[in-house]
Parts: structure tokens; sequence; C-alpha cells
């Protein structure tokens, strides 16, 4: 059985991408989840435990250990082939798309630090960000369109749904506006059993650390803070 090594819920949006991708595609897999530390040196230690880069996710197979999530989804689609899409042009699309999320739209990470258990009103909407949100609405409603949905590569849930799953929590953290198309994928993805479970676990998760914290208070209002005291 596969091992997954992730850190907090609320606020660890690599973690959440393997973690949902095996969730709900049924692959069985322990979890193990260390806090993030209250510093990059601390946490790096912590992390090096069990990842060599000193970052999560890392997934554990036996003796081989694979770290970066992207990475983690390859090596599980060699053994599950439902990780991806059958057909190799689909397959393509999706795999292009999450390669695009896995490196890019960083604006979106930056001014939308991902904290699944807050609410907060920005306080500005810079031309960057602007540019990133229109992105991705752009490629939801060409893989929902292109594919015929309801999820990005067609009738079923793969890798690329997964690789924009932290951008689902965002777009509910902030409230960021979307069209309808890509607002009602937003309510699929939240409406499945491994997101909610994540989210439930998120808001009863009783770790902060104070980098992630001042990260994302520094970009708007706190509308509400839905996580256990």
């Amino acid at each position: 059985m596969y091992t997954l090594y992730i850190a907090n819920r609320n606020y660890s949006s690599w973690s959440l991408r393997p973690w949902v991708l095996l969730s709900e595609l049924g692959i069985a897999f322990e979890e193990k989840l260390t806090p993030f530390q209250g510093g990059t040196s601390s946490s790096w230690s912590a992390f090096r435990a069990f990842s060599p880069t000193g970052k999560v996710p890392c997934l554990h197979d036996g003796d081989t250990a694979v770290w970066d999530s992207l990475a983690i989804a390859e090596y599980v689609a060699e053994r599950h082939p439902s990780v991806w899409p059958a057909d190799s042009r689909v397959r393509a699309w999706a795999r292009s798309a999450a390669a695009e999320m896995h490196s890019g739209f960083d604006a979106l990470r930056s001014h939308c630090p991902m904290n699944c258990g807050i609410r907060l009103q920005l306080n500005a909407t810079p031309a960057a960000l602007s540019r990133d949100i229109a992105r991705v609405q752009e490629l939801w409603n060409e893989g929902l369109k292109r594919f015929g949905g309801p999820y990005l590569a067609g009738a079923t849930f793969t890798a690329v749904d997964a690789f924009y799953a932290p951008v689902v929590f965002r777009i509910q953290s902030y409230r960021l506006p979307l069209d309808a198309t890509t607002q009602a994928y937003v309510q699929r993805m939240l409406a499945l059993p491994s997101m909610q479970h994540w989210y439930e676990l998120a808001l009863k998760e009783t770790w902060r650390d104070p980098d992630h914290e001042e990260e994302t208070l520094r970009q708007g209002v706190l509308l509400e803070d839905l996580r256990v005291a």
C-alpha cells in the first residue's frame, strides 16, 4: 500500500492534489500528516525525515520515494490507468492543463494562498490576478465543452481535476468571480466525497502556522473563520 505524506489541510495545496486523486479514484493509501512547523527551516527539517526535498507531498511505495505532486500522479498512473483519460488526444490536453497549473498561475497563488477554513474579501484584484482567473475559466470552459463534462477531461474524474482542486477551494475562500459554467464546475467539485472529507478535516484542524496566516490576512479583510478555535 502507498503511504502519502502531507501537511496541514487548510494550507497545503500541493498535498491536496495527490490526496484527492487517490481518494476519489479509490486507490488505497495510508496518510501521514506532519504539520508545518512555524517557519520554513523548521518545516524543512521535519519534512526531511520522509521527503528528499524537505517538502510535501511525498509518496512512499515500499522503499521507493516519489516527491512532487506531478511526479506522484505519473507514478501512480503507471499502475492505475484511470489516473489519466484513456484517449490519447484527451490525455494530452489533460496533461498540458495539469502541467500549466503545476508551473503557472503565480498571481493566483500569491494573492489567494490556500486556506480552506476562511472567507476573505480581497483588498484589490491586480491585473495579473485577473489574468489568472480568466485563464482558469478559459481552460475549464474548453475542457468541459470539448469533452462533454461533467469533469474537465470528460465523464470521469482524472488527475487534471485533482490538480485544479486547490483552485476550487481558493475560489470558495476568496469568493472569486466566475462565469456560470465554471461556477457550476466548482460546485460539482465541492460536492465530491473526497473534497468534502478534506474540507471537514481542515475545519477541525487546530494548528495555526503564523507564516501562512499572515500571508492570507495581508490579502484582504477577513469575513469568516470557520475553523475550530
